[in-house]
């Protein structure tokens, strides 16, 4: 299979807008056929160039593809690696390895391919997290957001570029200030982490904690992206661990069943 045609039999909404051109851009020769899906490369007809601000605004928002979630997750990753100004070996290699397990090693090497082609672009990473804020569930968006920390903290720390990096794609994809405290509370080390996980502060009651976990449980389940794939889904699986594990923590320190 090209490599045009394996991205092209994955992807659906996002071949319209900012990310369509972003792709069209990154394959470039590769393309053989992946226009066909109505233009959605954006390309304007006697130039054949791409726009990358176009946006998907009156489109309806459609069930996002495992294929819409994979390139998301390798332009956003690019943004984020690049925040310091550098691309540190360690965050590579951690985006590889995470596609290798999502994917498996053929399908990973496509994505890394694109991921190479994708970073030497300038990104608009306002216009890209507004389409993908338009088109993308919000248990999906979180799930992109928990990736990205991890990318961040796969050379062992997070910089403050990284982290103000990936504070501005929160806002921009239309995420909560509590549910961006939540996942970065899952990447450090500190005694109220438990606390921050769940969305709650140190001074409620039992009852309380016990209700938050219920909450975070039923937001972070990975049935929430089932649609995305089973590859997906078992990447979910990590988050909703450390949610258990929260209130676990909370349980044995407050000593309540």
């Amino acid at each position: 299979m090209s490599f045009a045609k394996w991205i092209g039999g994955a992807l659906g909404w996002s071949f319209g807008g900012p990310i369509g051109a972003i792709i069209g851009l990154a394959l470039g020769s590769f393309v053989d056929n992946i226009a066909d899906k109505g233009g959605a490369l954006l390309n304007d007809g006697e130039t054949g160039k791409q726009d990358p601000y176009r946006t998907t605004q009156t489109r309806p928002r459609t069930q996002t593809q495992s294929g819409d979630f994979e390139v998301s997750l390798l332009i956003l990753a690019s943004v984020v690696i690049k925040a310091d100004g550098k691309q540190d070996q360690r965050e590579l290699d951690f985006v590889r390895q995470q596609f290798v397990n999502m994917y498996g090693k053929d399908r990973a090497n496509k994505s890394f391919e694109l991921f190479k082609r994708i970073s030497k672009q300038e990104i608009s990473t306002r216009q890209v997290c507004l389409q993908i804020k338009q088109m993308m569930d919000h248990a999906s968006r979180l799930q992109l957001l928990h990736f990205l920390f991890g990318i961040a903290k796969a050379d062992g720390i997070v910089t403050e570029d990284e982290l103000n990096q990936i504070y501005m794609i929160t806002g921009y994809l239309g995420i909560s200030n509590r549910d961006y405290q939540s996942i970065k509370a899952m990447f450090y080390n500190s005694s109220d982490n438990a606390y921050k996980i769940l969305e709650i502060d140190k001074s409620v009651t039992d009852t309380e904690v016990k209700k938050a976990y219920r909450s975070m449980a039923k937001k972070y389940h990975p049935d929430r992206v089932g649609h995305l794939g089973k590859e997906h889904q078992e990447g979910a699986e990590a988050k909703f661990r450390q949610v258990q594990e929260a209130y676990e923590h909370i349980q044995k320190e407050r000593g309540f069943k």
